[in-house]
């Protein structure tokens, strides 16, 4: 279901939820907190959260970034006859923002995001669909059985988000609920009999082992498909509400969470600690501020400060952001 501004309330919200799973392992990554107790053995928290957390929402925020550049050249075109060209500065202008937020977080994605969306996502718009399918998925399965993980996952992730806006997907959300009953059924078992794999793995086989790309592709999808069928409850819809503020100001958020965490770590000194209690209190802590922050900015403007930013770079003038209040109406 797509609001007045053209957007997607439940794509805003699973990003929302994405973003907040990738907060909990951002936190342990920025403050560079232990994950062996011994030599061998893993903190048995951090190795339960490595299995619900690490590698689950990174390739949904991913797919989900691939998607939104497919759907913003799909309408840019019907603003402009150089569609590319506005996407190739929106690239640029995102390249140059993870320029800099990558001398605070050195593992960030928004600087690969934007190369990869340059070299590999903008080429590829001019395939047919079905080849842009398969090669998402034999990047994204090929990366995962043989270079793991993480970053080398975005090439195939993207190409599958372009996938779903070519084969109409996201536009048709609402009509799918039996397509998505069908995958979590598929993907949920077999998510917990991979994280169940990942999680007996001994530690000292993790780093070459393929269980955590194959428990972590697998967790999403489910994490992915649940949160959507949650999302058409009455429940779901309370959650909404919660999520797609979040959502909608996914940059904002993504960047002032570093600065939130390096402004904690100095008071909470997670640094070379197990302490992951107070990382999941901290996690708690920054997701509630960044909720109510978006909610309440959003009731003001119709962008995220970043996002504006981003907004006006990539058409080059300066775009309205204020909500203008509503007339009143006298009977």
């Amino acid at each position: 279901m797509q609001n007045d501004t053209g957007r997607i309330h439940e794509l805003d919200a699973v990003r929302g939820f994405a973003l907040c799973g990738i907060l909990v392992v951002n936190i342990w990554q920025l403050t560079d907190m232990t994950e062996v107790r011994a030599p061998g053995e893993m903190v048995p928290l951090r190795h339960l959260l490595s299995v619900l957390f690490e590698g689950r929402f990174f390739p949904i925020f991913s797919f989900l970034f691939g998607l939104s550049f497919a759907l913003f050249l799909d309408r840019a075109a019907q603003r402009t006859d150089r569609p590319r060209l506005i996407l190739i500065r929106r690239l640029v202008a995102l390249g140059i923002l993870g320029l800099i937020h990558h001398q605070f977080q050195s593992g960030e994605a928004l600087l690969p995001y934007a190369l990869v969306g340059l070299v590999v996502l903008l080429p590829a718009t001019g395939l047919p669909r079905l080849a842009i399918l398969v090669a998402g998925l034999a990047a994204t399965i090929g990366v995962a059985l043989t270079l793991g993980g993480g970053l080398a996952l975005v090439p195939g992730l993207f190409l599958l988000g372009l996938a779903a806006d070519r084969y109409g997907i996201a536009d048709t959300l609402n009509e799918r609920t039996w397509q998505l009953t069908a995958v979590f059924a598929l993907a949920l078992p077999a998510a917990v009999l991979t994280a169940m794999w990942e999680y007996h793995t001994p530690y000292q086989d993790l780093l070459v082992s393929t269980a955590p790309p194959i428990a972590g592709l697998l967790g999403a999808l489910t994490y992915l498909t649940g949160l959507l069928l949650i999302l058409r409850t009455e429940t779901g819809a309370v959650l909404s509400e919660v999520l797609e503020p979040m959502g909608r100001m996914a940059l904002t958020n993504y960047i002032s969470a570093t600065a939130l965490i390096l402004l904690a770590e100095p008071h909470l000194h997670l640094s070379g600690s197990d302490k992951y209690g107070v990382l999941l209190c901290l996690a708690a802590t920054i997701i509630a501020i960044q909720a109510i922050a978006s909610w309440a900015w959003l009731k003001l403007f119709y962008y995220g400060p970043v996002e504006w930013i981003w907004r006006c770079i990539t058409w080059w003038e300066l775009v309205p952001a204020r909500r203008l209040p509503e007339p009143v109406r006298y009977r």
